[in-house]
């Protein structure tokens, strides 16, 4: 992937696609939990929701005892049967919003193999609403085994809704 690199952090050049991670996941996950498309932030560290004001992990940290190294937190999520991944593989997206993603380039990831390498899935759980309308538009919702639901984005930009929200709605929908 071709960047150039700006301020503190790398940023994507205008034109080129960012790329997704490759999935966190073990074969006995139970619960999928979907994002959009890394940002920024997430993309110079290679690792997900890696903003400091991204409050993913912080419930994560609440709700499965998930701290310290990123390695560390991946393996946690994975021991209480969460999988990570997000909607597209690949898009172009000028910076870290997700009403930036340029949906005519957006290329969703292979669920289908991801379904068939983890059956035990049961549960998907979009972070944020624009996950969750990315999946509907361009994978679909039809497999009836599954059940769907979509929690308040834990992104900065989402700040209409306090952490103590957003943790309450988190609890509520995984319920491990």
């Amino acid at each position: 992937m071709t960047r150039s690199w700006g301020t503190s952090i790398g940023t994507v050049a205008a034109n080129q696609p960012s790329s997704s991670f490759a999935p966190i996941a073990r074969a006995d996950a139970r619960i999928l939990v979907l994002g959009s498309l890394p940002g920024q932030r997430s993309l110079a560290a290679a690792e997900y929701y890696a903003h400091p004001q991204n409050a993913f992990w912080k419930i994560m940290r609440e709700l499965t005892g998930a701290r310290g190294s990123y390695d560390r937190r991946c393996a946690t999520l994975q021991e209480h049967g969460i999988a990570l991944w997000d909607v597209l593989a690949e898009s172009v997206r000028p910076g870290s919003m997700d009403a930036d993603i340029r949906l005519e380039t957006a290329i969703p990831n292979d669920f289908g193999q991801l379904f068939r390498d983890c059956p035990g899935i049961g549960r998907v759980f979009f972070n944020g609403q624009k996950a969750a309308a990315m999946y509907e538009r361009l994978v679909g919702i039809d497999n009836s085994s599954l059940r769907f639901v979509t929690l308040p984005s834990t992104s900065p930009a989402f700040a209409s809704m306090r952490f103590d929200e957003k943790l309450a709605r988190w609890r509520e929908a995984l319920a491990l």
